[in-house]
Order: C-alpha cells, then structure tokens, then sequence
C-alpha cells in the first residue's frame, strides 16, 4: 500500500479546502505523554461505562463571566501551540485581545477515564474545575444525552460561520447547539521503518508471527475495534450489531491472549514505540507526525487497506462551568482561520476551520502536500466514522473491550 506521508499534489475541492490540517514543521520541544491503561484507568473507565445520571438533569450554573476575566480548558496532551519556553502562543495572544486569563491544563488521558473522574459532579450539577472540556464525538454525545453541557449561544460566536460543512449537524448535536470541534484525525496503522522495511498494509500484518510480542493497540475502543471490524469487512458507519462485534473483539482477545498483542495504551503508546518496545501499532496519525519530529524518521503511518477510523474531538462547556461566555468567547477565537492554521501547524490534526488551508500555506507552503496534514478526497473515502451507539450497546460492548484490558 502506497504509505499517506508521501506528498502528492492535492485538488482545489471546495470541501476539501475546508479539511486543513496539521503541520509538517512543527514546535516539538515538549510533550506530556499520559497513560490510557493501567489497572487505576482501566477501573475508571469501566466505572464510566454506566449511563449515570438520574431522570432529573441538572441546571446550568449562573454565568460570572462579567465579572470574572478567567477560564479553566481542559484537553488532551500536545494537542496546542507551544513555543520553547513553554507557553502556549496563541492563548498568550488571546489574554492580550480579550483580557481573559486561561489555565490551560492537559487533564484528559482518554475519554472514559476523564469521565469516570469527573461524572459524580456532573450529575449534581456541580463545577468540575474546568469550563471547557475537549472530548471525542461518541463522549459528547453521552453528556448531551444527560444532560451535562450547556447550550452554547451562536450569537457569541460569529466565527462558526467558519465550521466546515460537513461538520456542522452531526447526529448526537444538530445544529451544534452544545459542543463545537475542536480537531480531528484518523486511526490507522504504523511501523518502524528500520525494524520493518517492508511495510505493513493491513491490521492482519499486525498478527504476523514475526512481531509476537511487538505489537501495540489503542485503549480507545473505538479505534482499535473499528481498524479490526474492518478488516474483517464490517462497515462501521452502517448496520452492523452484537455478532459483528463479537467476531472483533474475539480477535483482539486472541492476539492479547497469545502474546501477540504487547500492549494496549492511550497516548503513551508513542513511548513503546521510542523505546521500540512495539514495532508496530495501531495509531492516531498526527502523533506519527509528531514522533517522527521528535525522535527521527523512523516511523511510518498509513490508512489500512480495509480502511482506518475518522473522529472528532469537540468543545464542551460543562454544566456546572460559571464562565459559559468566557469558554464561547475562546472557541470564537479559535475560529479564526489565522489562529486555526497556527494550532494545525503544531498539533499535526485535521482543522475544522474553513479558510485555514489558506492561512497555513502562508506559514509552510508545503503543508497542502500531505496527506496526513491535508487529506484530499481520495484519503478521506479510505477513513470510517465509527456509527452511534445506543446507551445499552455502549455499556455491553465497552465493558467487552475493558475486559481484555483488564486481563492484558
């Protein structure tokens, strides 16, 4: 298979001009890697497999953003702009422009275990210290589903007008009235390049007998089951059920079970993967970007031949938060496509923000050339958003997929 970190020239399609994304020369001096495993996490995020909540939803806090010039954001690690000392370029610029201070804190590992900390005081309503939370399509729409964001208001964000298309009335939040993305990627396949020269095209290369042992996963269910049905033929954006996942998980447990599988992380998978602990894994995609700036080429990604997830990860302001126009005033911020190209540059994802391609050619006219930092159409029909589970298949099949962590 033809890897996607070759350039190639890229069609001037209308949609495809609004998927800018993620740069190639990047400011990599520092990142925090945060486990998605281990028993602590694991036991969190099985507790986060209930539905929670009760019949009663909470209420919105009163807004104090008048009075109070402050925000809290919460969000995933290397997931901003950040200079060599640290700081964080374009949040500096927003305290300049708005007056608003931001604590900005990577307090995100993986969706459930994030949820697990923070669900009790969601149902009750209660303030979870952050006012801005970043999560992925399938977790917002269960705090949409309880009632555990606020309704946002358009009126504060006039840069939505920016969101791309295809974005903009998803099925667990039409209209967007609670959450708005923030980044996204895909999940996919990749190798060390010295270890395996000839490359790998498909998940089922993972179970070659010549990487017992070597092989890394991802604790995000999603991803790691959706590469799987896959493989295996099932088109998880369609009508598929309890017999298609099972054939999935059945081998995933198989490969854990006979040593196959080394292990099954979040996002310090990239350290098994420096330290060469794993050869080969299943990934996100910009974090090969990233590692391949940090540690030296060595790595290479591509979309299975059977196809790779797509996902989101979205804004959402809690319903406890008391700084609601504080949170929208920094999502319109980031709309702009100026400051959209500066954290594409950086973070190595796909940006929702229509007019960002544009902004980043001025940065790096090279940015358009790859396809992991600008996929054009024939990239995108090779990636598959994992369908919407209701709450019942999220709680059975999810508790499935922990299951074998907890035994790996």
């Amino acid at each position: 298979m033809e890897s996607l970190v070759s350039p190639r020239p890229l069609p001037q399609d209308p949609m495809i001009r609004s998927l800018i994304a993620q740069a190639r020369r990047a400011q990599l001096n520092r990142r925090t890697l945060l486990a998605g495993a281990g028993a602590g996490a694991t036991a969190l995020a099985l507790a986060a497999c209930s539905a929670g909540g009760g019949a009663t939803k909470p209420t919105p806090a009163a807004d104090t953003s008048s009075t109070d010039k402050t925000l809290n954001w919460a969000n995933w690690a290397a997931y901003i702009d950040e200079d060599d000392a640290g700081n964080y370029p374009t949040l500096v610029a927003f305290t300049e422009e708005t007056g608003i201070e931001v604590n900005y804190e990577v307090a995100v590992d993986d969706n459930n275990t994030y949820y697990g900390k923070v669900k009790d005081q969601l149902a009750l309503g209660q303030d979870i210290g952050a006012d801005l939370s970043v999560l992925t399509d399938w977790m917002i729409a269960r705090w949409i589903r309880l009632g555990y964001g606020q309704e946002l208001d358009h009126a504060n964000l006039p840069n939505l007008a920016n969101l791309t298309p295809s974005l903009q009335n998803p099925d667990f939040d039409p209209e967007r009235k609670f959450s708005v993305p923030w980044q996204g990627g895909f999940a996919g396949i990749a190798w060390n390049k010295e270890a395996i020269p000839g490359g790998l095209s498909s998940v089922s290369d993972l179970w070659d007998a010549s990487l017992k042992g070597r092989v890394g996963v991802l604790s995000e269910m999603r991803d790691t089951m959706g590469c799987i049905m896959l493989e295996q033929g099932v088109d998880i954006a369609g009508d598929w059920g309890d017999a298609e996942f099972s054939a999935a998980i059945e081998e995933l447990d198989k490969q854990v079970a006979d040593g196959q599988v080394r292990n099954i992380k979040g996002n310090s998978y990239l350290e098994d993967l420096k330290s060469e602990d794993t050869l080969a894994a299943i990934v996100w995609s910009g974090d090969i970007t990233v590692i391949n700036a940090e540690a030296g080429d060595k790595w290479e990604f591509a979309i299975p031949s059977a196809g790779g997830t797509l996902w989101n990860d979205n804004f959402i302001v809690p319903i406890g938060s008391p700084r609601k126009t504080n949170a929208e005033t920094l999502i319109n911020y980031y709309y702009e496509p100026e400051v959209a190209a500066e954290v594409a540059a950086w973070v190595n994802y796909i940006t929702p923000v229509v007019g960002a391609k544009e902004a980043a050619i001025a940065i790096d006219p090279e940015l358009a050339e790859n396809q992991l930092i600008f996929p054009n159409e024939e990239t995108l029909s090779q990636a598959h958003i994992f369908r919407s589970l209701s709450g019942a298949e999220e709680q059975k099949y999810q508790a499935e997929f922990q299951a074998i962590l907890l035994g790996s």
